[in-house]
């Protein structure tokens, strides 16, 4: 029997070599209160937390 994907997790991160990346949030709205330097850094893909690598390993079987 085939395994099913989460497809709310498939949607929110990608795969990369050795790691699942994500967006940062707080990117959404109200954005001219925050400066360029913290809208920069929130641009840049980051890595789920190590506690959460099984979890979605889990969710995604097929990748």
């Amino acid at each position: 029997m085939k395994l099913k994907t989460r497809k709310s997790a498939a949607k929110r991160v990608k795969i990369k070599k050795n790691c699942f990346a994500r967006k940062n949030a707080y990117k959404g709205h109200l954005l001219r209160r925050k400066n360029s330097k913290r809208l920069r850094r929130l641009s840049e893909a980051s890595q789920i937390h190590s506690s959460d690598v099984n979890s979605f390993s889990a969710m995604l079987p097929y990748n």
